[in-house]
């Protein structure tokens, strides 16, 4: 039997090739969340990229975790697409944590259409982000989202029951929203890294 050696030994003489990953760039897109971006190992939304956003329930509170982002495009005059939320915005509430209704459209769609109407707008350029409720969307759906906000350049959100967290997702980030004991986030998938342990409290309010 040959003789055993131990790695560390074996790369200290340069003896075995260590490759060495290439880091991604940090995000220049905050969440607006301090706690949650220094929890993502590129410190912020994956840039040009899919989000997917994992719910117990519509109406936990889950647009709160977005509004921040929102209020900061809007602000810089950039346009948001909302496809086909379970309720309707309540724009004064988004008007007072800072979002620019004026570059708010809500659209309204059948099931069947919110997948391709968040596709388009987000291949048309136009959008700074968009954020989509599909009930249902498998693989290939999220695929072409994920295509296509790298295509457009834009911030993608969307919103699912919590139940397909057994799925596989191409999404560049995966986020399990949590209610109990108090709002928080788990990261089940991130780029650029492993996720953290433990989940994020999002009662701290954002920056």
């Amino acid at each position: 039997m040959g003789q055993l050696l131990a790695l560390d030994a074996l790369l200290d003489a340069r003896q075995v090739w260590q490759g060495r990953g290439a880091s991604l760039p940090g995000s220049t897109q905050s969440t607006g969340w301090p706690a949650l971006d220094a929890a993502l190992p590129i410190g912020g939304w994956p840039e040009h990229a899919l989000t997917e956003i994992l719910l117990p329930a519509d109406g936990i509170g889950e647009l709160q975790l977005v509004l921040p982002t929102l209020a900061r495009l809007t602000q810089a005059a950039r346009s948001v697409m909302v496809i086909a939320p379970p309720y309707l915005p309540y724009a004064p509430g988004w008007e007072a944590r800072g979002v620019v209704m004026a570059w708010v459209d809500i659209v309204q769609a059948d099931e069947r259409d919110v997948l391709w109407a968040a596709e388009q707008c987000l291949r048309s350029g136009s959008c700074a982000a968009v954020l989509a409720w599909p009930l249902q969307a498998d693989d290939r759906a999220l695929r072409r989202l994920q295509v296509a906000a790298d295509t457009g350049k834009a911030l993608a959100f969307v919103f699912r029951d919590h139940r397909h967290a057994v799925q596989a997702s191409p999404a560049a980030l995966r986020l399990e929203l949590e209610s109990e004991p108090s709002l928080r986030v788990q990261v089940r998938k991130c780029r650029g890294g492993h996720p953290p342990a433990r989940a994020v409290p999002l009662a701290a309010g954002w920056s």
